[in-house]
């Protein structure tokens, strides 16, 4: 196996790839291929980091930033009030994305099951040929009409086999398919496969479902986060062809927007009015130029700021003037004074001022090396400035 390492948004140049190879990982839409003049070939990475596993290369997409701070975006976006940052073991030996949601994991779910599987009720509706629970009297008007057995009942079972265990189950499953985990974890996860052998699994597509935390449930909520965080990410399972690609990966544009539009909406609830995410909208009168905003502040209804979540660096010497005029299209075709880029990274934040129309174009950086306190400080402060402008 050749292992390749590629950084997010990066292009490098390696010893040449076979042509099947290199159309495999095209089209899984996660890289660019290419050839430079010396033959080699030129893998660029867009926004996904994580594995890729195609036929003799194993190809992995490394984030700028730290594993750790990534892992608490994509924790905190999906549960602000209940990420812990002690969720994760420590990472200080493990240089690798994938290997760390999933030896995190398998830790969480070995201390969630030392008292062993959580059981509980789950509602359930059979035909029977004795009467167990409460007989569904439509049901059995409708279906066995005339007939004494079998009896349409429903019933309460306290069983292994309920929400919080299929989503554990599906974690798991989906992590063993992932190349090159840790031997140990992955021994672990396929031993988790025969504790949860009597939990339904989910089937391809389906959502994964809600689960309420509670007291009875506390010691399975470090691992329930992470498990979530799993099922979030992306697969790569192609048909079988000549030559397939498989894999695991985050998208950092989109890991990015979640996590500021969660920290976003707690920052601004305060102050009342509604955020609101991909705003759907037109540039033109006749609506034929479709816009939709990352996110839009509303107050009694109306518009009142635009904001994007920009996940790249922003400098000084090289500004987004792209970027800036997009934005200053959605506050033209909203009707508001002022829009908000926020990126992940960069230099010094900026404001600035269009002639004529008088719409204010600002600039935020976030800096997400600093501790979790800090960056959460910047969110509220463009709140802040986003309610100033109403």
């Amino acid at each position: 196996m050749r292992r390749l390492t590629l950084p997010e948004h990066k292009a490098r140049a390696f010893s040449p790839i076979a042509r099947s190879t290199a159309d495999a990982l095209t089209a899984t839409g996660v890289v660019k291929v290419s050839a430079d003049l010396d033959g080699r070939t030129v893998l660029k990475a867009s926004s996904f980091v994580g594995v890729l596993r195609c036929d003799e290369i194993e190809l992995r997409i490394t984030p700028k930033i730290g594993i750790h701070r990534l892992l608490w975006l994509l924790g905190h976006a999906r549960d602000p009030n209940g990420w812990r940052d002690d969720d994760i073991v420590d990472l200080s030996i493990i240089d690798d994305l994938v290997a760390a949601v999933a030896v995190s994991f398998h830790a969480a779910v070995r201390q969630a099951l030392t008292h062993g599987v959580l059981q509980g009720y789950r509602t359930v509706e059979e035909a029977l040929p004795l009467l167990r629970g409460r007989l569904r009297e439509s049901d059995q008007l409708r279906r066995r009409l005339g007939l004494v057995v079998p009896l349409e009942v429903r019933y309460d079972d306290y069983t292994v086999d309920i929400p919080e265990n299929r989503i554990l189950l599906a974690a798991a499953r989906r992590l063993l398919r992932i190349p090159g985990l840790p031997s140990a974890t992955h021994a672990g996860l396929r031993q988790l496969l025969t504790t949860l052998a009597d939990v339904t699994p989910l089937v391809a597509g389906e959502k994964p479902p809600d689960t309420v935390p509670s007291r009875l449930t506390r010691h399975y909520q470090p691992a329930l986060r992470l498990a979530r965080i799993v099922l979030a990410g992306r697969s790569i399972d192609q048909p079988p062809g000549s030559t397939a690609a498989s894999g695991f990966l985050f998208d950092l544009n989109k890991a990015f927007e979640d996590w500021l539009t969660v920290t976003l909406r707690r920052a601004l609830e305060p102050h009342g009015g509604r955020l609101r995410d991909q705003y759907p909208s037109h540039l033109d009168i006749r609506r034929q130029l479709r816009i939709r905003p990352d996110l839009v502040w509303e107050r009694q209804s109306r518009p009142t700021a635009v904001l994007d979540a920009k996940y790249k660096r922003v400098q000084d010497n090289d500004r987004p003037h792209a970027d800036l005029y997009q934005m200053l299209a959605y506050c033209t075709a909203l009707g508001v004074p002022e829009g908000h880029l926020i990126y992940a990274s960069g230099d010094i934040p900026g404001s600035h001022t269009v002639r004529e129309a008088g719409t204010r174009l600002r600039t935020w950086v976030l800096d997400l090396t600093r501790p979790t306190d800090h960056i959460l400080a910047q969110v509220s402060s463009i709140a802040h400035a986003v309610v100033l402008t109403a």
